[in-house]
């Protein structure tokens, strides 16, 4: 997870996010744009993968309900 969170943060720092700023665009939409969407995606489903194969914290207390 902290690999991850690592990543992420090293593609959304300015001098990274500067290098897609071009006057080229993708279907009309501006590169930038396109860039900063794809590594939002591609977080959210790091982060949804890590959290279905991670174990559940056994120290969590259980609500009702739960196996």
């Amino acid at each position: 997870m902290l690999l991850l969170t690592v990543m992420g943060l090293v593609v959304l720092v300015p001098p990274v996010v500067t290098l897609f700023n071009r006057d080229s665009t993708v279907f009309g939409v501006p590169q930038i744009v396109v860039y900063l969407f794809f590594i939002w995606l591609v977080l959210i489903l790091g982060t949804v993968l890590l959290t279905h194969y991670l174990a559940p914290d056994p120290t969590a207390p259980r609500e009702e309900g739960d196996g």
